[in-house]
């Protein structure tokens, strides 16, 4: 068969590299380069020195990501550990903490005298006990509650709630603090539990690409293309029809190409777009995700870490403002990923990666500039999970993308999997999923 794959991410990649294997695919790619979240670019701090540093896709596990290590071991990818920890800052360090060791928690000497910071992590503590039996329907749980509904059940406080348990969540998914509120609260604490995340030991041990995530992708490509013949439109699609004599791709250069079957694998609302005559039943399916813009900036500049140096963490969420709500008002998230942590990198250059900052960095500092989207969570975007495997293969059309999930790399190659397995291209992987309607 003909097939048409639409987005060249993860899931894009990952499907068009297994479909390659079976069928004849074409790729159709918008940007001017391939990976979608995965986007290494190259610093140059110094004359003469440059370091690839991932700005989108940077870490992963084996524990909660067996697809993808099983594919990255299919393609020989060099991986190495990485170092995930998790702090804040506040009011130009006003109040700020890091993890994981106990000098890193007391950072801020100021915290020893402080009653609200030992309140938070008395609730901490509790919250890591009595989160897990809440989840396994304990006396007080209630089945598709919000995240904000279950902690004010859980009588968990403010300062729990602003300076660690919504600004965690906050920087796992991309979202303002807000958005987390409306989270369902079932996700969430699974998410955690399954990462290690309810107590303050046991999460999985964390690996970054060698030489920047751009390497799997390379490799990916090569494969598709050398070794199974898949071909790349390095056009954006426009239109897709579907007729009884197939679909059909329209580019954003006038071209149109013609196959037997398309994937999309774009984020749902670009999918919506492009489809000329969705089924009522894809249209309610695939209008119930939405997705946030986070405006990101790779840059040298430390003044968007903490101010103690003990509470440098790999992931810092930064809060502008004192204000007793300001974390629940904050329309976007802003954070900061430190990354000579996170990849091994040369820590004679300061290299942070920092998500919708309230100012730029200094301009001499700052070595790329990039705008991301990710899919928000909310109850309407989980209950219409449910509901993809219904649209699947309507009128020859699929869909794959981390947003059928929890929106992190596993789940795009996850979604991608399940599509080629329904078009005779499954893996001989372990995990894999079938696709299955209500």
């Amino acid at each position: 068969m003909k097939i048409a794959v639409i987005g060249s991410g993860i899931s894009g990649l990952s499907a068009a590299y297994l479909l390659s294997q079976h069928h004849d695919v074409t790729l159709f790619e918008k940007n001017d380069y391939l990976g979608g979240h995965t986007r290494t670019v190259i610093a140059r701090p110094a004359p003469g020195i440059e370091i690839p540093v991932d700005t989108g896709f940077i870490v992963f596990n084996y524990r909660n990501y067996p697809l993808l290590a099983q594919l990255f071991a299919e393609l020989d990818v060099p991986v190495h550990k990485s170092d995930m920890s998790f702090g804040l800052t506040a009011d130009d360090g006003w109040f700020e903490y890091g993890t994981p060791k106990p000098w890193n928690v007391l950072a801020q000497k100021r915290n020893l005298v402080r009653p609200q910071y030992w309140r938070m992590m008395r609730d901490v503590l509790r919250f890591f006990r009595e989160a897990p039996a809440y989840m396994a329907g304990g006396a007080k749980y209630r089945s598709g509650i919000s995240l904000g509904e279950c902690l004010d059940e859980m009588l968990l406080g403010d300062w729990f709630r602003q300076y660690f348990i919504l600004p965690m969540g906050a920087a796992i998914w991309s979202c303002p603090t807000a958005t987390m509120l409306d989270f369902p609260a079932d996700s969430f604490l699974r998410f955690f539990h399954n990462h290690g995340l309810l107590s303050v030991s046991g999460q999985p041990q964390w690996y970054t690409v060698t030489g920047g995530a751009g390497e799997y992708v390379t490799r990916l490509t090569g494969r598709y293309t050398d070794m199974f013949g898949g071909k790349i439109v390095r056009h954006g699609a426009t239109r897709v029809e579907r007729r009884d004599a197939g679909v059909f791709v329209t580019a954003d250069n006038g071209a149109r190409y013609a196959a037997d079957q398309v994937v999309f694998a774009c984020h749902a609302d670009q999918a919506l777009a492009l489809i000329d005559d969705p089924t009522e039943e894809e249209r309610d399916v695939l209008s119930a995700f939405r997705f946030e813009k986070n405006r990101t900036y790779l840059h040298g500049d430390v003044s968007f870490m903490p101010k103690r140096r003990a509470a440098w963490s790999s992931w810092t969420y930064l809060l502008e403002k004192r204000a007793a709500d300001q974390a629940d008002d904050a329309s976007h998230i802003t954070m900061s990923y430190w990354m000579n942590r996170l990849q091994s990198l040369d820590k004679r250059y300061p290299l942070i990666e920092t998500l919708n900052p309230a100012r730029a960095p200094d301009p001499a500092l700052v070595y790329d500039s990039f705008e991301f989207e990710h899919p928000i969570f909310d109850r309407e975007a989980v209950s219409a999970q449910d509901r993809i495997p219904d649209i699947q293969g309507t009128r020859n059309t699929w869909y794959c993308g981390a947003w059928q999930r929890n929106g992190f790399h596993e789940d795009g190659l996850w979604s991608a999997v399940r599509v080629a397995a329904a078009l005779d291209a499954e893996p001989a992987w372990d995990g894999v999923e079938p696709i299955k309607s209500r």
